[in-house]
């Protein structure tokens, strides 16, 4: 999920971990613990010039259960050693900020698990991208009564008993919103099944995303031999029926997939893309898996790449959303807004 997230869960990890001991310091090691796996975004920039290979190194190994094992010694070791001097000699043990540690990172890739994006949990043995797609990568419902109940629990010393429900109302509710968003992902897949009947699509496969920043919106992509049929559904709708629907041609033939740039691209999208050709010796990547918004002229706000020709591999171009120069963010959020509203 997004940072900020994470460095709330991270930063209550360290107030389990280590509350009673060091007070608020340990909500500060929690944080840094929790933003620890999302630094591959740096480590792979700084590794590979090849951008394909920059963007699939996050959410990698360092989101790896081996690598919280790892980190969590290593820092935790280090950590152990800057603070275990003067005054606060032996008042912590190696134990009790390996713990620490272990706790912050390994939390993290088990949130991502619960969004779209992929998280190789298992490497080095799997390259298995768990993804449960039952929450947006930002969503403040979880984050801001989480991050609210931590605040408030900073102010109260760290032996008094307040502080730890603060803690666990902090934790139950964000735990509550999630199982909620698990409950919803279910009611929304028998919702565009069932839509998808009614449109008459034989499909082969599905997916289903909520939108970003709630759980209301929800996006849904069927995949037929030669399309994607995409569709909405808000809970605010009159209907319960995914509507809007829009086909996308997959243009797969555009590209050999037997590239090995585009065979990893194809892998990080769950085989959910499609290619145009720019006319110039590029090819915009769409990654359907995410919700796209009708901006009323033609073109849609999608999680897209220009590839292009770099010696005998393929490179790509940051993410752009595709829509008309004219238009600012804050239109695209209007539309956006709108129909989160319902229909």
């Amino acid at each position: 999920m997004d940072s900020l997230t994470q460095i709330v869960l991270g930063a209550a990890c360290g107030e389990a971990a280590m509350g009673k001991k060091i007070g608020n310091k340990a909500l500060l090691f929690g944080a840094i613990g929790g933003t620890i796996p999302d630094l591959d975004v740096f480590v792979g920039n700084w590794l590979y010039d090849n951008q394909i290979d920059a963007m699939l190194f996050h959410r990698g190994f360092m989101h790896s259960i081996a690598f919280a094992i790892l980190a969590a010694f290593l820092f935790g070791l280090l950590v152990y050693k800057l603070y275990d001097n003067g005054k606060r000699k032996d008042t912590t043990t190696q134990k009790d900020w390996t713990w620490l540690f272990f706790l912050s990172i390994f939390t993290h890739p088990i949130l991502d698990c619960f969004t779209g994006y992929g998280t190789q949990l298992f490497l080095p043995f799997s390259d298995y991208r768990v993804a449960f797609s039952n929450i947006s990568v930002a969503d403040p419902a979880y984050t801001v009564p989480f991050l609210l109940c931590l605040i408030v629990m900073m102010f109260f010393n760290r032996k008094n008993p307040t502080r730890k429900l603060w803690l666990k109302l902090g934790v139950g509710i964000s735990s509550i919103y999630m199982l909620f968003t698990i409950g919803n992902k279910f009611y929304i897949n028998s919702v565009f099944e069932k839509s998808l009947v009614e449109q008459g699509i034989q499909y082969t496969r599905y997916n289903t995303e909520a939108s970003i920043l709630n759980n209301i919106l929800w996006f849904g992509i069927a995949e037929t031999e030669t399309d994607y049929h995409v569709a909405f559904y808000s809970l605010f709708d009159t209907k319960s029926t995914f509507i809007d629907w829009n086909t996308i041609p997959k243009n797969h033939n555009l590209l050999p997939k037997d590239n090995p740039d585009l065979a990893q691209l194809t892998w990080f999208s769950n085989e959910y893309y499609n290619l145009q050709d720019n006319k110039d010796g590029t090819y915009l990547y769409s990654d359907l898996r995410y919700p796209s918004i009708d901006t009323g002229n033609g073109k849609s706000a999608v999680f897209s790449f220009t590839l292009f020709k770099d010696g005998n591999r393929l490179n790509m171009k940051p993410f752009a959303p595709e829509f008309d120069e004219n238009m600012t963010m804050g239109d695209i959020l209007g539309i956006f807004w709108e129909r989160v509203k319902g229909k």
